[in-house]
């Protein structure tokens, strides 16, 4: 069975629409990039060497330190989808990363999107 499309996306160019997202409600970059640091366990450093080397989403998250251990509480509908229900680990990932976007872009408070 062939990969997904996204797998093979540079997480560069989905990176601004994440920004974008969150912005357009009134939420802020360093938001983001905190989620996606939580998710991730990369340094603010780390992500932002993965954003200049415009690697893929297979790439981005196999080089990842560490998926955060509270990521499998991120619950919910994404795109049709519901996250906890993904088979394919790196799509599951990818859709806890939207989901997590999406909860900022609704005004969740920032404590609650970090499942902490």
């Amino acid at each position: 069975m062939p990969e997904h499309g996204i797998f093979s996306t540079k997480f560069s160019s989905v990176y601004p629409l994440y920004v974008q997202k969150a912005e357009r409600k009134g939420r802020t970059r360093a938001e983001v990039d905190q989620a996606i640091l939580w998710l991730t366990g990369y340094s603010e450093a780390q992500l932002q060497q993965q954003l200049q080397r415009e690697c893929d989403f297979k790439t981005f998250f196999a080089n990842a330190p560490a998926l955060h251990p509270n990521s499998s509480l991120i619950k919910g509908v994404v795109c049709g989808v519901r996250v906890e229900e993904v088979q394919d680990p790196l799509m599951r990932k990818i859709r806890y990363l939207d989901k997590l976007i999406d909860e900022l872009a609704k005004g969740k408070p920032l404590e609650k999107v970090l499942r902490q």
